[in-house]
């Protein structure tokens, strides 16, 4: 078995941090390794929640599915993913911190099969993997004080108003005919629109 445990703070209170990651379908927005996740059960999330989460990984993709063997919101939430050569629990457990939550984070996998012999390859991996998503974790829910939704912007900016040299201090500046063409074929700015750590077993797949 290889096992990665670390602990961070949040700003947040206790409440909002447990469905935060109760909610397997957003681990994407803080785990670089997360190409895509989803729901397969109907919300409210709970005891027997499901989700599908494709992990990426040095160009291999792994679909594991998850289930929420544990609820005890707010302190205590355990899920247990896999497939047929590979076995994830996350054990995220959950401590009030004044205005804020220390969430200790620990992520066991159990190798199966012919992966077993790459369990010392894994060791080295994992834990570099995992710090990656608890940093994102981090960085995800600190920045703004909770969750936060991708911001819109605009992928153009606007052109600045342009100057005549030849017009006198203090009087308007007039617009050249390079302005009107500027102004007149300027587009209209369109609207903008983040692997889970267990993908470090999937590097024992490859000699």
């Amino acid at each position: 078995m290889v096992r990665y445990v670390d602990a961070i703070d949040l700003p947040i209170p206790i409440e909002e941090a447990f469905d935060y990651l109760a909610d397997f379908s957003r681990t994407a927005e803080w785990d670089p390794g997360v190409e895509r996740a989803r729901g397969l059960t109907p919300e409210p999330i709970g005891l027997g929640s499901r989700f599908e989460v494709v992990l990426s990984f040095f160009g291999q993709r792994l679909r594991l599915v998850y289930e929420i063997t544990r609820y005890e919101r707010p302190t205590r939430l355990v899920l247990r993913g896999g497939d047929a050569s590979l076995t994830s629990i996350d054990e995220i457990t959950f401590v009030r911190r004044g205005a804020g939550t220390r969430v200790t984070y620990e992520a066991r996998i159990e190798l199966e099969g012919l992966r077993r012999l790459a369990e010392p390859l894994v060791e080295l991996v994992f834990p570099r993997v995992a710090r990656l998503a608890t940093r994102g974790l981090r960085e995800r829910l600190s920045t703004a004080g909770g969750p936060r939704e991708t911001p819109e912007t605009p992928e153009t900016l606007e052109t600045p108003e342009r100057v005549d040299p030849e017009s006198s201090p203090g009087s308007p500046a007039r617009p050249s005919a390079t302005d009107a063409s500027l102004e007149s074929s300027a587009p209209v700015p369109p609207r903008a629109s983040a692997g889970r750590a267990r993908a470090g077993a999937a590097a024992g797949d490859r000699p």
